[in-house]
């Protein structure tokens, strides 16, 4: 069945049900509720060891992986970064919070975002040992925090003090290419000269000399074209102006060289097979190689961003079916998940596909949508697929769905978050409680 290779590498039918890691997807929503989010462990090991492997093979220099904390991140996903010595990717203050709570060491978090709160920065500067600064507004920040706290240390023999001011944080800065690479909607574009995000080449290159005046440890360029692309050509344009930069800045010593991340996941059997590791990590190492030899610069650090694809596909959502309606020629699956959990429909139409988890292997007799239970029209997961029969109270389960849902859900009509589990090896692990009413009153105050 061609729509088993959407779901996680441990995915097994026994006994006509579906199995993740030797556990009944339809046992695991009797024990924890649904909706319910599954991580299969094993995916998302092998998806590190791909690009691990891919690395030592094609990239002379050291190299190492950056996982994006956008994509989904906990306490435990972060304790699993850590286990694979990955460096984290945090957007803000929060996401470094929960970097840190998971074990993620200062050297090991690196930090991102087109305009950090000064608590954003106090808590890079706190805790993570990389900031990629954006625009020259932050850059000018951070000069201003570091030269506080370093005021701060001569009259404040206090230990947090001391350690928050003499932390050893390094600069990279954010390039805007010019160029977007390839997605299936604009919203998922970051690349472009229009784009909010990144420096230009002459804002560089006067932030590196701002740097430079300011006693700033500048030790990178970053830049990011877009997310869940499949033809890396558009990087190697981008990795030229990027090394051309570089050398116009003259790294001293070890630097560091990120294009970023954002490499595809397949998310409907018609994209399938799943875009190829190997050849993503070989295109950009090969350009990198080449373009420091020509440019007579010492091979930086290679970082590569990829958190879609080490797991998207080790996350499978299996929610509840409530109702059934049909409209004419359409057929709505109304099931207790949808848009609060997974909004990438909702937000730029995202294509997912399902199985049932009892009977997967029937015949695909009917076309469905499917939907949430939320007061919303957006509240859409899936249109138009062909499923077998669906009865009331069956089970679904929507692959590919590790990334960008939990991270993007909400408690819009009070929904409460799902609960999230580890699976490994015939082992449940529950990682995220679901939510409670409890939950969403604790922030709420009385006007009384």
């Amino acid at each position: 069945m061609k729509r088993l290779g959407l779901f996680p590498d441990s995915t097994t039918i026994q006994n006509d049900t579906l199995h993740i890691a030797g556990r009944s997807l339809a046992s695991l929503a009797d024990e924890y509720g649904t909706p319910l989010y599954i991580y299969d462990r094993a995916t998302m090991d092998a998806s590190v060891a791909a690009y691990k492997g891919a690395l030592q093979t094609y990239y002379p220099a050291q190299a190492e992986i950056t996982y994006a904390g956008k994509a989904f991140l906990c306490k435990a996903i972060a304790e699993w970064t850590q286990q694979h010595q990955l460096w984290v990717d945090c957007t803000g203050e929060g996401e470094i919070g929960i970097a840190v709570a998971g074990g993620a060491p200062r050297e090991k978090i690196l930090v991102h975002g087109v305009n950090k709160s000064p608590a954003d920065l106090n808590s890079a500067i706190q805790h993570a040992g990389t900031i990629v600064v954006d625009n020259l507004t932050e850059l000018k920040r951070i000069s201003v925090t570091l030269r506080s706290l370093r005021s701060l240390r001569v009259t404040l023999i206090v230990e947090e003090t001391l350690r928050f001011a003499q932390s050893d944080i390094s600069v990279w800065l954010r390039l805007l290419p010019g160029v977007a690479v390839a997605t299936h909607h604009s919203h998922t574009q970051t690349g472009q000269h229009d784009s909010k995000f990144g420096m230009t080449r002459e804002e560089i290159l006067e932030a590196a000399s701002f740097c430079k005046e300011h006693n700033l440890p500048l030790k990178g360029i970053h830049f990011h074209q877009g997310s869940n692309f499949r033809d890396p050509s558009p990087l190697i344009s981008a990795i030229e102006l990027g090394l051309d930069v570089s050398k116009e800045i003259g790294f001293a010593g070890e630097w560091h060289f990120s294009p970023g991340g954002g490499w595809g996941a397949a998310y409907h059997e018609d994209e399938l097979p799943q875009p190829d590791i190997g050849d993503y990590v070989r295109r950009i190492a090969e350009s990198v190689t080449k373009g420091c030899k020509t440019r007579g610069l010492k091979l930086p650090v290679l970082h590569l961003e990829p958190g879609r694809s080490l797991v998207a596909r080790a996350g499978v959502a299996v929610y509840r079916v409530g109702a059934i309606k049909r409209r004419g020629e359409r057929t709505w699956i109304l099931t207790d998940g949808g848009m609060t959990d997974n909004p990438r429909h909702a937000m730029y139409g995202a294509r997912y596909s399902c199985l049932t988890v009892a009977g997967p292997s029937r015949e695909m007799s009917e076309r469905v949508s499917i939907a949430g239970p939320y007061c919303e029209s957006g509240d859409v997961v899936i249109e138009d697929l062909p499923m077998p029969k669906i009865e009331e109270g069956d089970l679904i389960a929507v692959p590919v769905s590790g990334a960008y849902h939990l991270s993007m859900s909400s408690n819009y009509n009070g929904a409460r978050r799902p609960a999230v589990v580890l699976l490994e090896e015939g082992k449940a692990k529950l990682i995220v409680r679901r939510e409670t009413v409890e939950d969403l009153l604790r922030r709420d105050l009385s006007i009384a």
